[in-house]
């Protein structure tokens, strides 16, 4: 309010922070929608003791998603009195607490589908075994580009060109290496975070698109091929 938004009214201050108790309360709900059938099933010892680790692995991820969340806010709250910059959470914090975000839903995911769905017992042939690499290498590729969108979102890069393919007038700006050292920008100069979103979103795009072109050359189960399909999909759509 001191620094920017000196016209708030205080029904439009009561937006922003019902959507942010609503966040907290609905993260809380999540807490206790892993941690008490957890504990009541590891009670009735229906856990085996495989499974009994990726319990306490998940709910602990879930513990310190909530304490990353609250140290993310902590930092838009902070005084900088030094600073001409806008109130604004730290981007290192932001891309932490999305990343981790994004590794407790593909473990929650990954956990479940193993339970529920037996697994295909395929012929370990060249071909499979160089389309898992992929996927793996997809899924790091596609990890990343979210991060890096944590990065536009928590300096505001997305503002910065609202053109594409060119930003502005160019393919490559002028002020893309305008900080020093030159590691620092990556993370803190909006015009080369923006870039690096939109490269790494390009390459994702691509890799995906390579994945399953490679995987109608072999012959697959039908589940494996309709989430393969199903990924080009989400991709383009995205």
């Amino acid at each position: 309010f001191n620094s920017l938004n000196h016209d708030m009214t205080l029904a439009e201050f009561k937006f922003i922070w019902y959507m942010e108790y609503s966040h907290r309360m609905w993260g809380r709900v999540v807490g206790l929608a892993y941690i008490l059938p957890a504990a009541y099933f590891w009670r009735r010892g229906w856990l085996s003791r495989p499974l009994k680790g990726c319990v306490l692995v998940l709910c602990g991820l879930v513990c310190f998603q909530g304490l990353l969340g609250w140290y993310m806010v902590k930092s838009g709250l902070e005084e900088k009195p030094d600073s001409y910059d806008i109130p604004r959470v730290s981007q290192y914090r932001l891309a932490a607490h999305l990343g981790s975000a994004l590794v407790l839903y593909s473990a929650s995911l990954w956990t479940g589908l193993s339970l529920l769905l037996p697994r295909h017992k395929l012929p370990e042939t060249h071909q499979l075994l160089r389309l898992r690499q992929y996927a793996h290498g997809t899924t790091a590729l596609i990890f990343l580009t979210a991060l890096s969108g944590a990065f536009v979102a928590g300096l505001d890069a997305g503002l910065v060109y609202n053109s594409f393919p060119k930003m502005g007038e160019r393919w490559i700006p002028d002020d893309l290496l305008a900080f020093s050292p030159v590691l620092k920008n990556i993370f803190e100069n909006p015009t080369t975070v923006q870039f690096d979103h939109r490269i790494l979103g390009i390459a994702s795009v691509t890799a995906v698109t390579a994945l399953y072109l490679f995987s109608r050359k072999i012959p697959l189960p039908r589940r494996t091929r309709m989430a393969v399909t199903s990924l080009l999909a989400v991709a383009c759509m995205q």
